[in-house]
């Protein structure tokens, strides 16, 4: 083949122009956009590997400005804690000074005044915002936690933020778990609220090693003389089992012998304490659940003796000690010790003479428009409170039933309805098998239906709930009873029933009526078990109480922050150093146990403030953590498609020498002399 000069000029130019001008245009564009590619055309690995980490950096970026705003919550929220342990540690420093006994009625009403001050500040913290974000109202942000009353408005969740896959950190605190939390580690203490002295000789206080001649008393003061003294005790044990015993005692034997029957019956056995019974400085008995996390323990004595040495005192329907005396020494022969009041009216017929023989034949409390009764609804499993679905037989002692079934129990509800007509209502538990539950009113009978959309039908005993509960008891009080007995007639009436009047559970598992028609009502209401005054060998306890006199709560697992700070100040202004039913307040716990109190609200408070604590230190572990990783991040995109400005450079330099030496081989062949053409 004949090599001619265009097949020279072709291989070195044509060629390597092409080549070497391609690469300098490359090279030229990486120096002036800083990037090795500009396209996913140009390298397709470099593009798919920055799309992935741009995706990560900006992960990254969401996770660094959520943990900000979250760790700026918790810092605020560790903030206003630390005030609200200053302000509780003031106030527990006022207490021991009401608490020394040297205060007058002038002092007493400075630190009362001082207390309220301090409790209104705590329920302005309690809804500190953060733009117009409340801290304490769990998710409903927009929600003031706390009303002028104490009680809570937001809900019980929570708010979180992402730090990674799968990896969520809650970055507040609710006020259900702040003010309304359970400690479950916490033991239940209750205290009767009757003082007694020594009625033999008022020379000597009452301790567990004095005789029970001395707290119930000795007329003829001859210790020779024996009486018998007989208690009655109802109440709860903390598993939910219901307590009624009758106990006798010939009256020189020791208070101690008392109060260890008592524990006997809550559970105690030879060395096994379930609970600890005590008498304090006042002769008032205090009981105290062993076991942790239980607010069921309840607590209910009343005792009697005939000093005639004849059988009056022993009764088994607990109504016929009415005929007694509670002032000491009695002008008849019978005397009937009260341990515990709480001003409740008892039900119609029942011992409306002397206030502590009634338990739970009470009639809720009114206020205004308002009913409502004082004992929580707490399920057995657990310590959880009842809620309108919660079933019945979760919350009913069913050991005092038959073969625990509330198939055959009853309630009675009794009292009048919003236009002061009495009532007196049998609500009968049945099984299925037995025609399902119903209740009678004036003779007439009203099954109770279920909701079943297969076919409506009377709800089985062990199936009914509190909403099934609550409507009966709203259509009764409201005197808005079906036409007949069937589903439609009973629905019929639930509707026309809330337009007159509401009941439903509190927040803390207590039943409240509210009265629409009158912003006084003149409605009652009495809710219990109609063997609870029998005292008989075969009477069984309350299967459940829903309003009781009973024993004045200490201490308790569960926490209601406001509702404790307004009995503490209580305490301080009624001017009670112990808790005595015949002065102020009946139901106040007195300044001793306020203290107790107070420091059940600091552990409390504290535990959360750890808990916060662990909270901002999670944050700001993963902020740091989330920072190094977007810097790392971000690095190892620069190094991916970032430009590096010198090796271009010196690319560049290269390129253009080479091109440059190109064009001068170029040049020297296109100089051929036609001869050498030739």
């Amino acid at each position: 083949m004949r090599i001619v000069n265009s097949m020279y000029y072709n291989s070195i130019y044509g060629t390597n122009n092409s080549k070497i001008n391609k690469e300098l245009f490359d090279v030229n564009k990486q120096i002036a956009s800083g990037l090795k590619i500009e396209y996913a055309k140009d390298d397709v690995r470099i593009f798919s590997e920055t799309m992935r980490l741009d995706n990560e950096i900006t992960t990254l970026k969401q996770i660094k400005k959520s943990t900000e705003t979250g760790s700026k919550m918790t810092t605020q929220t560790d903030t206003v804690l630390s005030q609200f342990n200053d302000n509780m540690k003031r106030m527990r420093t006022l207490l021991v000074q009401a608490a020394n006994g040297t205060n007058d009625d002038i002092s007493l009403d400075a630190i009362a005044n001082e207390l309220k001050g301090i409790e209104k500040n705590l329920k302005g913290l309690a809804n500190t915002s953060i733009n117009g974000q409340y801290l304490f109202s769990g998710s409903a942000v927009n929600v003031a936690p706390i009303d002028s009353d104490g009680i809570y408005h937001g809900n019980d969740l929570s708010l979180n933020v992402l730090l990674g896959s799968n990896n969520k950190q809650a970055y507040n605190i609710s006020g259900s778990e702040l003010f309304l939390g359970e400690e479950v580690n916490r033991k239940r203490r209750v205290t009767s609220n009757v003082k007694h002295s020594n009625l033999v000789d008022s020379g000597k206080t009452l301790d567990k090693s004095s005789q029970l001649r001395e707290l119930m008393g000795d007329k003829d003061n001859d210790d020779s003389t024996i009486n018998k003294d007989y208690f009655y005790l109802r109440g709860t044990k903390s598993d939910g089992t219901a307590i009624k015993k009758k106990i006798v005692f010939d009256d020189n034997k020791k208070i101690s012998d008392l109060l260890e029957s008592i524990g006997t019956a809550y559970g105690n056995s030879g060395n096994i304490n379930i609970v600890d019974v005590t008498m304090n400085s006042q002769g008032e008995i205090e009981v105290k659940d062993k076991l942790k996390g239980s607010s069921k323990l309840d607590f209910h004595l009343v005792g009697a003796v005939d000093y005639s040495g004849g059988d009056k005192a022993n009764v088994d329907d607990i109504d016929q000690l009415n005929d007694g005396e509670t002032s000491y020494p009695p002008k008849n022969d019978l005397f009937v010790n009260e341990f515990s009041k709480s001003g409740l009216q008892p039900v119609s017929g029942a011992a409306d003479k002397i206030e502590g023989l009634i338990y739970d034949r009470t009639q809720f409390t009114q206020s205004g428009s308002l009913l409502q009764s004082n004992a929580p609804q707490i399920v057995k499993e657990g310590n959880a409170f009842a809620s309108p679905s919660t079933k019945i037989s979760e919350v009913a002692d069913l050991s005092q039933t038959n073969a625990d079934t509330l198939d055959g129990s009853s309630l009675k509800l009794t009292g009048k309805d919003i236009k002061g007509n009495e009532y007196d209502v049998d609500i009968d538990f049945k099984s299925t098998a037995n025609g399902g539950s119903y209740f009678i009113y004036n003779g007439s009978k009203y099954h109770i239906y279920d909701m079943d959309p297969n076919g409506r039908k009377a709800v089985d005993a062990d199936k009914m709930t509190y909403q099934q509960l609550l409507d009966v008891v709203n259509m009764v009080v409201t005197k808005n009873l079906p036409a007949s007995d069937s589903a439609d007639e009973y629905d019929k009436a639930i509707k026309k029933s809330a337009t007159e009047g509401t009941t439903s559970l509190t927040y803390d598992g207590k039943i409240n009526f509210k009265d629409l028609t009158a912003p006084e009502t003149q409605a009652s209401i009495s809710l219990y078990d109609p063997n609870s005054d029998d005292f008989s060998s075969t009477a069984q306890a309350s299967i459940m109480t829903f309003n009781t006199n009973n024993a004045l709560t200490v201490s308790d697992p569960k926490t209601d922050f406001f509702k404790a700070l307004d009995e503490i100040v209580n305490s301080v202004e009624d001017h009670k150093l112990y808790p005595d039913a015949n002065s102020g307040r009946v139901r106040n716990v007195g300044i001793e146990n306020s203290l107790s109190k107070m420091d059940d609200l600091l552990d409390h408070v504290n535990r959360i403030h750890s808990k916060v604590g662990a909270q901002s230190n999670t944050l700001s572990v993963s902020l740091q953590r989330t920072e190094i990783l977007e810097t790392s991040t971000i690095s190892l995109r620069s190094s991916v498609i970032d430009t590096d400005l010198a090796e271009s450079s010196l690319r560049l330099t290269q390129l253009t020498t080479n091109y440059q030496a190109m064009l001068s081989t170029v040049g020297k062949v296109s100089k051929l002399s036609l001869v050498n053409y030739l």
